[in-house]
C-alpha cells in the first residue's frame, strides 16, 4: 500500500451484500481511509454489518447514509440495476462516490449520472478494481515501455457455472441478468484499458437462455492496424479466467486476470519476468486507496478509469446488446 497522507477518507458503504463485505473488511488495509458508516434497506442488516466489521453507525436507508455529514465517500455496492437511483442518492447528498461495476445497465444512465457529479463537482468512478491490482499495474507499465512492441491481439474471458435459479439475479431479466453485465464487464474492460473503449467494428454472439438472459457470449472487435479482441463471457459455463496480450515481439500472460495476483512476461518466446503479489487484502483496497488519493489532491476522476472510459465502455455493451435483440424490461 502507499504511504500514509496523514489525512483518512471516512467511508460510507451502501448496501450489506457479499461484494461489501469484501470492501469492508480490505479497509483494513487501506492507509488513506477506514469505514465510518455503512446504510441498507433495514436498520437490522446495518446494525448487523456494523457490528461484523466494526463500523461506528448504522442506517436503515441509503438516504440516511448519504445525509450522514461525517462521510467523504460512499461505495455503492447494490444489485447493478440500482446503481442509478443509488448513485444519485449519494451525489445529492454531496459524497463522492465509487460505484460497482457495471456502474450502471445503459449508457443513458451513465450519462445521466456524469452530468449530476460534473454538475456537483464530485468525484465519481467506477469500482473496476483489477485495474488497480499491483500485477495489472506492472503489465501497465510493460506496454507502455514497448516490452512485447506493438500490441496486436488481446484474448480475455470470465465465466462460471451458477446454479439453476431463474429468479436468482443472474438469470432474471428484470434484474439486469445476463453475462454480459455480471462477467463480461471484465474482459470488455480489460480490452478498453489497452486498445480504448471505441473499436472501428464490433461482432457478436450470444446464447439466450430460456429466461431471455444471455448465459454466455462471444466477442470480436477490430481497433483497426491489424488489432483485435477475442472476448468471452458466461454464468452458466465455467471458462479458464484467463488474459492474454500479443504484441510483435513478446506477450503476456494473466491467470484469474480480474482478481490478478501474477503476470509474465515473454519476449521472443523466452520468459524475461514474472510479477507476483501475495497480498493479504482480497484486492479491493487498491481501488480505495486511488479513490483517496483524488480527492485528497482535489481530482474529480481518476486516470486509471476515466468517466469518458466508462462511458465509452458502457456504449459498446450496449451495442453488443442490441446486436442480440436483449432488452430488459425497465429500460
Amino acid at each position: 500500500m502507499k504511504e500514509n497522507t496523514g489525512k483518512t477518507i471516512r467511508w460510507g458503504i451502501m448496501g450489506t451484500g457479499w461484494i461489501a463485505e469484501q470492501f469492508a473488511a480490505d479497509l483494513t488495509y487501506v492507509t488513506n481511509g477506514e469505514g465510518a458508516a455503512v446504510g441498507s434497506r433495514t436498520r437490522n442488516s446495518a446494525e448487523q454489518f456494523a457490528a461484523k466489521f466494526n463500523i461506528p453507525r448504522a442506517y436503515g436507508s441509503y438516504e440516511e447514509l448519504a445525509n450522514d455529514p461525517e462521510i467523504d465517500a460512499i461505495y455503492v455496492a447494490t444489485p447493478h440495476p440500482f446503481h442509478r437511483d443509488n448513485v444519485i442518492t449519494a451525489l445529492r447528498g454531496g459524497k463522492a462516490v465509487l460505484c460497482e461495476k457495471p456502474i450502471t445497465v445503459n449508457s443513458r444512465e451513465l450519462e445521466e449520472i456524469i452530468a449530476l457529479a460534473k454538475e456537483k463537482g464530485l468525484f465519481l468512478m467506477e469500482a473496476m478494481w483489477t485495474r488497480f491490482l499491483p500485477p495489472i499495474i506492472k503489465v501497465r507499465k510493460w506496454l507502455e515501455e514497448g516490452r512485447i512492441g506493438e500490441v496486436k491481439l488481446v484474448k480475455a474471458e470470465f465465466g462460471f457455472r451458477s446454479d439453476w435459479n431463474p429468479s436468482g439475479r443472474l438469470l432474471n431479466l428484470e434484474l439486469g441478468g445476463g453475462a454480459l453485465l455480471d462477467a463480461g464487464i471484465y474482459p470488455v474492460s480489460f480490452a478498453s484499458m489497452i486498445f480504448g473503449a471505441d473499436p472501428e467494428k464490433v461482432w457478436s454472439t450470444a446464447h439466450i437462455g430460456e429466461t431471455g438472459v444471455d448465459e454466455h457470449f462471444s466477442i470480436l472487435l477490430d481497433y483497426g492496424q491489424g488489432r483485435s479482441a477475442s472476448l468471452h463471457g458466461a454464468v452458466r459455463l465455467d471458462l479458464t479466467n484467463e488474459a492474454y496480450i500479443y504484441g510483435t515481439e513478446g506477450s503476456i500472460h494473466i491467470p484469474s486476470f480480474l482478481n490478478a495476483k501474477t503476470a509474465t512476461l515473454q519476449v521472443r518466446g523466452q520468459e524475461a519476468e514474472t510479477v507476483t503479489d501475495d497480498r493479504i487484502a482480497v484486492g479491493y483496497a487498491f481501488e480505495a486507496e486511488e479513490v483517496g488519493r483524488c480527492l485528497l489532491a482535489g481530482e474529480t476522476e481518476s486516470s486509471a478509469i476515466t468517466l469518458a472510459e466508462s462511458l465509452g465502455i458502457m456504449q459498446l455493451l450496449d451495442q453488443v446488446r442490441a446486436q442480440w435483440g436483449v432488452k430488459y424490461p425497465f429500460e
